[in-house]
C-alpha cells in the first residue's frame, strides 16, 4: 500500500500522496544534484591546489584500497606513524566497517579523487529526507530552507575541508533515522540504525540519545497530525528503550572489544583525564562532582562558543525539540575530553556528525513553537526556516566555503606547480616518506608514509621546508629533518619552491 502522509503548509493540509509525484521531487533532486557538484568540484579543486593532507585523506585511500583487494583495511601510512606497524588495519583505530562499501568504486577507478566525490554524494543525499521530514511538518516553502541550511551548513563545509572522513555516512543515516521513525516506517529506520553502527565506535551514542529521545517525548504532538507516525503507540517507550540499551551495548562493544581485536589500543582515545582515568571512575566523579562537569564543558571557552555555533545558526530552534537529545551524547563525547583539543573546535569534520539531527530538531522545534503559541498558528511556517536559510547565508565567509574566492584554489600557484614537479620525480610502486600535503597526490602509484620526526628508511622523500608542516612543531625543525637525511646518504635530486626531493639507493625496509 501506497504511504499516505499530511503535509500542513501555508495553503492547507494536502495529500502528499496527491498527483504531481514527479514534479514534487524534482526540487529536491535538483538540489541534490548542485549540492553533490559544488561538494565535488571543492573538494577536488583543494586536491589540485595540494591543500589535502595524508592525514587522514591517504589513510582511507590505503584502508579503501585495501578493501577492493579483498584484504583487511590497512593503512600503512597509520601504522607507520603512530607506531603500530606497516599492517596496522584502520578497523583498530575507529571500527568503520562501512568504508568497505566503497571498495567497487576503486574497480572503476582507484585514488582519493574516488573518496572524495563519494563523501560529496553522500553528504548531498542527505538533502532527501530532510527534505521529506520538513514538508511533512511544516510544508514545501519551509523544505526548501531546511534543505538549503543543511546543504550550506559550515559543519558540512569544514567536513569537506577535511578531506575524507567516514563522517560521509552520518548525515544521510542520522536524517534516515529520524525521518524513516518519523513516517512510521521502523524497519527502514532500524535499518540506518545499523549501518550507523558500521559507521564509527562511537556511533551508539547517537542511537542513544535517539532513544532517549523517544522515551521523553510528548505523546501528542501539540494536537497536530504529523503523517502515518500517529498512528504509532504513543510515545513508543518500548522503541526507546531498546535503543538507548543496543546503543550503549553497541559503543562498549566496538571501542573495548573490536578495536583490541584487530590491533588497536583500548585507551589510545580516553581524553577525559580530568574526570578520571577510565569510564567507570569518570561516571563516579561525574555523579558526585557536578559542578567538576560544568568546569569541564567550559574549559577552555572555546568550547562553549561551539556549542553555541551548531545552534545559533538555526535560531535556537533545536532547543524547543526533544529531538536535540539525539545530538547530546556525541556533542558531550568531545566537550567533555580533556584532551585532542581538535575535538572541540568549530574546524574539522567533528560537527558533521550532528548537523542533519539538529536541522531536523530545528523544524521540529518550529512545528511546537508553532502549536504551543496560539498566535504563531497565523504565522506561516516558512519564516523560521527562512531565518535559518538566512543565518547559514551570513556565516559562509566565515568558515571553509571562503576559500571559493580564493584564486590560488581555481588556478595553480607557483607553489601547487613545484609540489606537482617534485610528485613527479618519484617513480611508480616507490616506498616514499611524503610531506603531509603531498601523499595525497602520490598514494594512487606509490607506497606512501608520513614524512615525520622519525626516519622510515624509504628510498625516496619528498620533504617541504617552506611552511610548518604537520606533524612537526616547527619549520626550523623540518629543515634539520632534511639536513640529518643528508647526512644519512640522500642525496638531493630536486628542490623548488621549500619542496625538497631526497633519494638513497637502498632496499624498502617493507
Amino acid at each position: 500500500m501506497a504511504e499516505i502522509v499530511v503535509a500542513r503548509g501555508p495553503a492547507g493540509e494536502i495529500p502528499a500522496g496527491a498527483g504531481g509525484g514527479t514534479r514534487r521531487r524534482l526540487p529536491p533532486a535538483a538540489l541534490i544534484a548542485a549540492s553533490a557538484l559544488l561538494y565535488a568540484a571543492y573538494s577536488l579543486m583543494r586536491l589540485r591546489a595540494f591543500r589535502t593532507g595524508s592525514y587522514d585523506l591517504v589513510i582511507f585511500d590505503q584502508a579503501v584500497r585495501s578493501y577492493s583487494r579483498f584484504d583487511l583495511p590497512v593503512a600503512m601510512v597509520k601504522g607507520v606513524h603512530n607506531d603500530f606497524g606497516p599492517h596496522f588495519s584502520v578497523l583498530g583505530d575507529h571500527f568503520s566497517p562501512i568504508l568497505a562499501l566503497l571498495a567497487p568504486l576503486y574497480w572503476i577507478h582507484g585514488g582519493p579523487e574516488t573518496l572524495l566525490v563519494a563523501q560529496a554524494v553522500l553528504f548531498a543525499l542527505a538533502i532527501w529526507p530532510i527534505w521529506r521530514y520538513t514538508e511533512r511538518r511544516l510544508g514545501r516553502g519551509a523544505a526548501y530552507c531546511a534543505a538549503g541550511a543543511y546543504a550550506l551548513s559550515w559543519p558540512i563545509a569544514e567536513a569537506l575541508a577535511f578531506d575524507f572522513h567516514e563522517v560521509a555516512f552520518v548525515p544521510l543515516l542520522s536524517a534516515l533515522l529520524v525521518e524513516r521513525y518519523d513516517a512510521g516506517r521502523r524497519v527502514q529506520a532500524a535499518g540506518a540504525a545499523f549501518l550507523l553502527l558500521l559507521t564509527k565506535e562511537d556511533m551508539g551514542l547517537l542511537l542513544t540519545g535517539f532513544g532517549i529521545y523517544l522515551l521523553t517525548r510528548p505523546d501528542e504532538q501539540e494536537g497536530e497530525r504529523r503523517g502515518f507516525g500517529d498512528l504509532l503507540p504513543r510515545g513508543d517507550r518500548r522503541a526507546g528503550l531498546t535503543y538507548v540499551v543496543v546503543g550503549l551495548a553497541a559503543t562498549w562493544v566496538c571501542s573495548r572489544v573490536l578495536i583490541a581485536a584487530f590491533g588497536g589500543d583500548n585507551g589510545y582515545y580516553w581524553a577525559y583525564g580530568a574526570l578520571g582515568p577510565d569510564v567507570p571512575h569518570a561516571a563516579a566523579h561525574a555523579l558526585t562532582h557536578p559542578w567538576d562537569v560544568l568546569t569541564v564543558l567550559a574549559d577552555p571557552p572555546q568550547k562553549v562558543v561551539t556549542m553555541a555555533l551548531v545552534v545559533l545558526p538555526l535560531l535556537l530552534l533545536p532547543l524547543a525539540s526533544p529531538l536535540t537529545l539525539t545530538a547530546l551524547p556525541l556533542l558531550a563525547e568531545r566537550m567533555l575530553a580533556s584532551r585532542f583539543g581538535n575535538w572541540w573546535e568549530p574546524h574539522y569534520h567533528y560537527n558533521a556528525f550532528i548537523v542533519a539531527v539538529l536541522v531536523l530538531a530545528a523544524v521540529d522545534g518550529a512545528a511546537r513553537l508553532r502549536g504551543r503559541l496560539g498566535a504563531a498558528r497565523r504565522v506561516p511556517p516558512v519564516p523560521p526556516m527562512a531565518g535559518a536559510l538566512a543565518a547559514t547565508l551570513v556565516c559562509v565567509p566565515f568558515f571553509a566555503y571562503r576559500y571559493l574566492a580564493d584564486p590560488a584554489l581555481w588556478q595553480p600557484n607557483e607553489r601547487a606547480r613545484a609540489a606537482s614537479a617534485a610528485v613527479a620525480t618519484i617513480p611508480d610502486g616507490a616506498l616514499v616518506e611524503a610531506a603531509n600535503g603531498v601523499g595525497p597526490a602520490l598514494t594512487s602509484r606509490a607506497r606512501v608514509l608520513l614524512w615525520d620526526e622519525h626516519p622510515r628508511g624509504a628510498p625516496w622523500v619528498v620533504a617541504y621546508v617552506g611552511q610548518l608542516e604537520f606533524p612537526f612543531p616547527s619549520v626550523a625543525e623540518q629543515r634539520r629533518r632534511v639536513a640529518r637525511q643528508e647526512a644519512a646518504g640522500y642525496r638531493v635530486i630536486f628542490q623548488r619552491e621549500g619542496y625538497i626531493v631526497l633519494h638513497r639507493d637502498a632496499p624498502d625496509p617493507w
